[in-house]
């Protein structure tokens, strides 16, 4: 099988409101599961609703914090803090449901 399907990288922006306590917890959160978990195979973007809003709008963003997964496919939306390790790893289609 061909490297890339066997350690896919992912790519992702996680949706945040400014320093709120939530948003910072998600983000603290992520990166650790992303650390623990993808190591080097995964882009990050950190997007404040507040300072990008057309990019919120984009994706028709309506809760935050929210995580969004582009690839690999199938594209995937997780909201909340991020702080249930399992939820994360099954919304990223790291483990199975």
């Amino acid at each position: 099988m061909d490297e890339t399907h066997e350690n896919p990288v992912y790519s992702l922006r996680l949706f945040v409101a400014g320093t709120s306590t939530i948003s910072l917890r998600a983000i603290t959160n992520l990166n650790k599961i992303l650390e623990e978990k993808l190591r080097d195979r995964y882009t990050l973007e950190i997007i404040d609703i507040h300072q990008q809003p057309e990019l919120a709008q984009q994706e028709n963003i309506t809760a935050v914090p929210l995580l969004v997964k582009y690839s690999p496919y199938p594209k995937r939306f997780l909201v909340g803090d991020m702080s249930d390790q399992q939820r994360v790893l099954r919304g990223l289609g790291i483990i199975d449901y």
